[in-house]
């Protein structure tokens, strides 16, 4: 009936000292007994969870042990707690405790206050709703409600949900909610492709919301927004008279029903059983996506383009399309709009799998379809750069001095305009020249071989961007990355191995981005039989200066070499033999994609913190939309991935600081500070501890 046009946020403070305890109780009766005590708790939250929901979490990583030998009459409190500081939390702890004393626990309860076990615990709560949609069958979709009883009534109307579940035969079923409210959440998969199935779906929603209004006095909405799902049961929970007082309203604000038609009001008595959603199979990669969102926060092209959600429903579609054969026109619309919003503009990072409760990459996807577009010329393409990827690469270096020389010779105002000109006439297949572009990177030196270290020996894979693109013009350390990853080593006592014609090696990341699966694992297996060689059958660590590439080393390489990106070495290897001299006072971090994925986030940040007295992180765990080649051949994913950069640094903020090239181009450009390789921070800061 309206909108809201302003709203005020009343605010509660995030209290830094936590705990947590998942408390066990022989049945859910016993459990709802606790709820009414703990009401009276200075408790932060009570999450009621039966055994179907621990049930379903209880083989993923990092869930206790225990979880699989409860019984199934079984009910679990997450009991959350918090607090100023550590000793109100422990009081707070002891007097929740000391409310429990009688009642009948499964096991002793426990609280944390470690805060790697205290989300743990809380990803049990969170891990439900998707938890059901990775075993569902595909094809079906998941359901869930929300409903709400008075506390009193709360554990007889658990027990009477669970008896329909029984009924309608919704086995995978589970029940948990916000227990201090009364607030239930119900889960169970739905297959909406026969008629007996959709009169299964009909049984169940009828009965519950009898149970919900008629037994138990309770609500068929409780903190969720209602819908056409609950539209036909309007009237039983209010009654008539109210039914027909919101009816006279609506009509009279909205005559022609132009508002929100039909979704909260509706006289279709059986209007939840129409236009049901489906969840089509499109491809395996995808198809265990229930369409949650989870992912859409991370995404670098979630203002520009589709999140991940979006591609997978998109991806549907057109598979749909494909099979019913149904509507030419309508496919080929899809098809042509995917081509940018779907593909163009993914960036591969891979993040929304991290956040993705059922682990769904949809930069596979991508990377798939990608391959199967590709025709034969494009696979020819593919091995010539696999086979001269050192032309590749000093073409590539000449086209980077050419610039430079221009840059020198025109400035950057009349460089931007000439190289943008020259992108629009070229369909947009020349690349935007920006000023934070790299300058051509001098040559390797040969293998070192015959320079002792007394601490230690180790082959050094320098990558081809880091061969190919040294520091921009602005930027604060002009020396190529390869020569300063080396002055590093040498500080620290190490013997430098480089393998064998590096200027021909790559790991076959700018192969694999464009789909070109088998050209890319070729240029794998020739880095792999290099390093394997340099390093004396694994003898010696092999360390690579670049995070993404480094990443697809580890998860490809099959022999057993030790590979190392330059934030995990130093800490582990060098640092102890450097002994620091100085510090800068504010840097900005920027951590890559890659390096949230090997878990080098915290190190890292311990790293940086060593080599500055203050450390902004940017950007909380997003991408930065630069993907390889994607901040060249198109800007606007970057851009818009990184548009809150520049407002996020301080003023006085001396540099940024990453560990892949590309990745610093663009938040060089986008945050108005050059961005250098955390390599040059660390040999900055630090010197050999005893010198040579």
């Amino acid at each position: 009936l309206g909108f809201i046009s302003e709203i005020g946020y009343r605010t509660v403070v995030d209290h830094p000292c936590k705990s947590t305890a998942l408390i066990l109780f022989p049945t859910v009766e016993i459990a709802c007994q606790a709820v009414a005590l703990l009401k009276q708790a200075p408790v932060t939250a009570v999450e009621l969870m039966d055994r179907a929901a621990l049930r379903s979490v209880q083989d993923k990583p990092d869930m206790p042990a225990y979880l699989h030998a409860l019984d199934d009459e079984v009910a679990a409190l997450l009991v959350d707690v918090r607090a100023a500081d550590p000793e109100t939390l422990k009081l707070q702890v002891a007097e929740i405790l000391a409310v429990l004393k009688n009642i009948q626990l499964v096991r002793e309860a426990e609280f944390t206050f470690d805060s790697v076990a205290y989300q743990a615990l809380w990803n049990i709560r969170k891990g439900l709703f998707p938890a059901v949609g990775a075993v569902r069958t595909t094809g079906t979709t998941v359901i869930i409600e929300d409903i709400a009883f008075p506390v009193p009534q709360l554990a007889a109307a658990v027990r009477g949900l669970h008896q329909l579940f029984e009924k309608y035969h919704y086995h995978e079923a589970l029940i948990f909610g916000h227990a201090l409210e009364g607030n239930l959440h119900f889960v169970f998969t739905q297959d909406f492709g026969t008629t007996a199935e959709v009169q299964r779906y009909q049984g169940l929603m009828d009965e519950v919301c009898t149970l919900v209004v008629g037994e138990y006095g309770g609500s068929l909405k409780a903190e969720h927004g209602t819908g056409r799902n609950m539209a036909p049961f309007v009237e039983m929970e209010w009654g008539s008279d109210a039914y027909r007082l919101m009816w006279q309203l609506k009509r009279l604000f909205d005559p022609a029903n132009l508002l929100n038609p039909g979704v909260i009001l509706n006289e279709d008595a059986e209007i939840h059983l129409k236009n049901l959603k489906p969840l089509p199979p499109a491809d395996p990669l995808i198809d265990k996506c229930i369409e949650c969102g989870f992912c859409e926060p991370i995404c670098p092209s979630r203002n520009l383009t589709l999140t991940p959600r979006q591609r997978i429903v998109s991806w549907r579609e057109i598979s749909r399309l494909k099979k019913s054969g149904e509507d030419a026109q309508r496919l080929a619309r899809f098809e042509h709009d995917f081509a940018y919003q779907g593909l163009d503009t993914c960036a591969l990072d891979g993040l929304c799998a991290i956040e993705c409760p059922v682990g769904i990459d949809t930069g596979k996807l991508t990377r798939q379809i990608r391959q199967s577009q590709h025709g034969s010329a494009a696979a020819r393409i593919g091995d010539w750069v696999d086979r001269h990827f050192s032309t590749v690469a000093a073409t590539t270096r000449a086209g980077l001095r050419l610039a430079a020389l221009s840059q020198d010779l025109l400035g950057d105002r009349l460089m931007g305009k000439t190289s943008g000109l020259m992108r629009r006439l070229s369909g947009e297949r020349i690349p935007q020249w920006n000023p934070a572009m790299p300058r051509a990177a001098g040559k390797l030196p040969a293998s070192v071989t015959d320079v002792p270290g007394r601490n230690g020996t180790v082959v050094y894979f320098p990558s081809c961007v880091s061969r190919t693109m040294g520091p921009a013009k602005s930027d604060p350390f002009q020396a190529d990355l390869h020569q300063v990853m080396q002055s590093l080593l040498y500080k620290a006592g190490y013997r430098v191995i480089i393998p064998e014609r590096p200027e021909g090696l790559c790991c076959g990341m700018a192969l694999e981005s464009k789909g070109l699966l088998a050209q890319a694992d070729q240029s794998l297996l020739r880095l792999e039989q290099a390093l394997w060689a340099a390093s004396e059958q694994g003898r010696y660590p092999v360390l690579c200066d670049t995070s993404p590439c480094t990443f697809r080393m580890l998860e490809q390489i099959r022999q057993p070499l030790q590979i190392h990106e330059p934030v995990g070495f130093i800490n582990r290897y060098l640092l102890e033999h450097l002994r620091r001299t100085s510090q800068m006072a504010s840097v900005a971090l920027h951590i890559t994609c890659t390096s949230r994925k090997m878990g080098l986030a915290d190190e890292m940040r311990r790293l940086a913190q060593q080599c500055a007295q203050q450390v902004f992180l940017s950007e909380d765990k997003g991408c930065c939309g630069f993907a390889g080649d994607k901040g060249f051949t198109r800007p606007e994913l970057n851009a818009s991935a990184l548009k809150r950069l520049k407002a996020s640094l301080p003023a006085d903020c001396e540099m940024g600081i990453s560990n892949s090239r590309t990745c610093e181009i663009g938040l060089s450009l986008h945050a108005g500070l050059s961005y250098q390789s955390i390599v040059y921070l660390v040999d900055r800061c630090f010197e050999a501890e005893y010198p040579a």
